[in-house]
């Protein structure tokens, strides 16, 4: 796939360039600030933009705040956004939309290679792949909101496993479940965060946002 990173650290920038190259994709660009992502994104169309949070001049969101630009511009854009700490707002923010095709990781998940490749083609594809970190931190305190408290502990633990972007496959290698146990689970997650019949995958994103913006 075609990617583009926007990231200021030399070293992580240039590993990743590496990284991204060596198992087959091709980057597009790699920029140091917003104002030259969004200029790379309208040249060259990628597959996914790679984006730091904190960007010069100022080094607060400015990364985000593109990458926001990017989704409301077109919602063809995927992102997975990288930093270096977890925050609730910005996680919540990616996922407001409804639609797939974001993601939040740590810096330090781009060290673990195999995490971070699964990422880059979970986001790419439309999926979602929040840290696990990132997602333990908001269950931690999160852990009684309305709607969310009525799930079960296994329950509990497939959301979990669904924020962080991860197939029923996946799900069902994870906790040692069958097909049919992990559907009933979803199905039954769907039902008591009051969301209705619709596109599943959609409806993985809104499990996680319900839960976020409790």
């Amino acid at each position: 796939m075609r990617i583009v990173i926007a990231e200021d650290l030399l070293l992580l920038r240039d590993g990743m360039v590496r990284l991204l190259t060596d198992t087959g994709h091709t980057v597009a660009a790699a920029v140091d600030t917003a104002p030259a992502l969004l200029a790379a994104v309208t040249e060259h169309r990628p597959d996914l933009s790679i984006v730091d949070v904190r960007l010069p001049p100022g080094f607060r969101d400015e990364g985000l705040r593109a990458a926001l630009t990017l989704r409301a511009t077109d919602p063809d854009n995927k992102v997975l956004i990288v930093s270096q700490y977890v925050e609730r707002a910005y996680a919540v923010e990616l996922l407001a939309d409804g639609r797939g095709g974001v993601g939040y990781l740590l810096k330090d998940r781009v060290t673990a290679l195999d995490d971070f490749l699964d990422a880059v083609e979970r986001v790419a594809n439309g999926g979602t792949a929040l840290d696990p970190e990132v997602v333990r931190q908001l269950f931690t305190r999160n852990s009684h909101n309305h709607g969310v408290d009525g799930l079960t502990p296994r329950e509990r633990e497939v959301l979990g496993l669904m924020a962080q972007g991860l197939s029923n496959a996946a799900i069902c290698a994870a906790l040692v479940l069958a097909p049919v146990s992990v559907e009933k689970h979803i199905t039954n997650i769907f039902a008591k965060l009051d969301l209705p019949p619709a596109d599943d995958a959609n409806r993985r994103v809104l499990a996680v946002l319900t839960y976020l913006n409790h």
